[in-house]
């Protein structure tokens, strides 16, 4: 067999190297754990939904009021007429 059919040797790496990689390969597994956690973790994430949208409207609030109440109205009218036509297609089925 020759020398050129063989493989190389990996380089050596100091016990500090390999240290340094279990950590960083450790923190990445935690991250990611966490991740999958959150993203299953149902109450938790609307309780972060919240949370940002709560932040959100202090932030327009603070920085334009006006288009605040016009969103707000325009949610209360959209709100209003899905009542009115559930009202109307509810007695129309009777």
């Amino acid at each position: 067999m020759s020398e050129a059919a063989t493989a190389p040797e990996p380089p050596r790496r100091s016990q500090a190297e390999l240290q340094a990689d279990i950590e960083k390969t450790r923190a990445d597994l935690k991250a990611t754990l966490d991740a999958i956690e959150f993203k299953l973790n149902l109450p938790k994430q609307a309780r972060h939904a919240a949370h940002r949208l709560k932040t959100r409207l202090n932030t327009l609030r603070a920085e334009n009021p006006g288009a605040l109440v016009a969103g707000v109205a325009g949610a209360a009218a959209l709100v209003a007429g899905v009542a009115v036509l559930g009202f109307r297609f509810a007695a129309s089925r009777k």
